[in-house]
Parts: structure tokens; C-alpha cells; sequence
């Protein structure tokens, strides 16, 4: 998915041109899906942004700084477009779950940087993240939607993207928000299973008979199958 940014990327100086662009750019993406990020509630641009989008031809607007359900419901009302709400605030993490629970709300994006400023956590790694992080995938799960990981800043610093990449997979991430093109490899492998992993879902489901049984020294029953194809459906 590319997203178009509106909001912390651009001066203030360049909004009105910004957004112009942004709806001429919306459609040359080449069957890619597309997102704008439009600016917040309370600010001077949000309405100018939701009435410009709401005939562009872009797959989701992605909401930032939500800690509101009605924040999302309302800016689905102006552009009738599916939303992704950015979560970057200690109240929005506290709100996930009744952020992520309407139809309209198709997944929860973490906004890392804000949440560690809002959480007054110092330095790069994420340990004092781990409570927020977890508790927004818990909330995209609850409400049927993708939990989408933050960005990670470093640009010229693979290893530590794959590192992170890794870490938001382990904690249930669909997938993660990128500020450059060359990490884009990067996590795409780190997203995908890897082909030990297709092998043994294979194995797993010519196997399964159905019920609690034994397969390679371990039980399976009938949830493991289900994970199992959807992780080949993923593959």
C-alpha cells in the first residue's frame, strides 16, 4: 500500500498544495492499494482534507492521532472511505478496542514516535512500548481488523529493521509502516512465512485426521489446521 502523507511530512506553508496532489497522484499507482494520511481533528486543514478525498480515488484515508471512536466514524461519514486509525497516544491506547470495533475501522496502525513522546520513554528500543504494542493488536483482533506495526527511523540500517520486523511479528503484527522505498524488501521477507514454515504447514495438514492427535512429537487438533491454511493462504 502506498500512503500519501498530508499531515506531519508537510510545512505548514504547503498544505493546500500538498493536498491538491495528493488527489492528482491518488490514481497512478498502478492497481496499487492507496491511502492519504489526512490531518487531524482540531486542526485548520481537517475538513478541507475530508471533502478533497472524499471523490479521490484512494482505498482508505488513514486517521492520525485517534482516540475517539467517533473520530473515525465521523471522517468515514465525510469521505466514506474505510479508515485506519493511527494509534499514538497513551488515550488512544487505552480506546483501542472501541476504536477498532466498527465495521468502518479496517485496521490500527501503531504511531510508535508519538507514543514513545506521550509515554516519556527515552532511547531506541521498544521494551517500554511492549504493554501499547501488545494491547493494539489485542484490539485489531477483537474488531476484525489489521494491526499494522510502526515506523522504524534508521534508514540505512537493515539489520535493525529486520530485527524490529521480526519482533512485530512475534507480537501478532499483519505488517508493518515504512518511511522509505528501500525497506520495503526488508520487511516483505520478514512478513512472509518463510519456506520451513509452508513445509510444515503442509505436512501439518496431509496429517491432520481430525480431533486431538500426535504430529512431530507435538498435539494438534483442529485450531492448529486452521492456522496452518491460513498461513499457506498468506504464503
Amino acid at each position: 500500500m502506498v500512503i500519501l502523507d498530508l499531515e506531519d511530512a508537510v510545512r505548514p506553508a504547503d498544505k493546500d498544495a500538498a493536498r491538491a496532489a495528493a488527489v492528482e497522484a491518488a490514481g497512478t499507482f498502478g492497481g496499487k492499494l492507496v491511502a492519504v494520511r489526512i490531518n487531524g481533528e482540531g486542526t485548520a486543514e481537517h475538513g478541507p482534507d475530508m471533502v478533497a478525498l472524499r471523490s479521490a480515488p484512494i482505498d482508505y484515508v488513514v486517521l492520525p492521532k485517534v482516540e475517539r471512536v467517533k473520530q473515525a466514524t465521523d471522517a468515514h461519514s465525510v469521505m466514506l472511505k474505510p479508515v485506519l486509525a493511527m494509534i499514538e497516544s497513551p488515550r488512544g491506547v487505552l480506546a483501542a478496542t472501541e476504536i477498532a470495533a466498527p465495521a468502518v475501522v479496517h485496521g490500527l496502525i501503531a504511531g510508535t514516535n508519538d507514543l514513545k513522546a506521550g509515554l516519556r520513554i527515552h532511547g531506541d528500543g521498544r521494551a517500554g512500548l511492549a504493554m501499547a504494542l501488545q494491547t493494539i493488536v489485542l484490539a485489531a483482533r477483537a474488531g476484525d481488523a489489521w494491526a499494522i506495526d510502526g515506523v522504524y527511523n534508521a534508514l540505512k540500517d537493515p539489520h535493525g529493521l529486520a530485527g524490529e520486523c521480526d519482533q512485530g511479528r512475534a507480537l501478532g503484527f499483519d505488517g508493518k509502516s515504512l518511511i522509505h522505498p528501500d525497506q520495503i524488501d526488508v520487511a516483505t521477507r520478514a512478513f512472509s512465512p518463510r519456506e520451513d514454515e509452508l513445509e510444515e504447514a503442509r505436512a501439518l495438514i496431509a496429517a491432520a485426521q481430525g480431533g486431538a492427535e500426535r504430529f512431530r512429537d507435538r498435539m494438534i487438533e483442529s485450531m492448529h489446521v486452521a492456522q496452518a491454511q491460513a498461513l499457506l493462504a498468506r504464503g
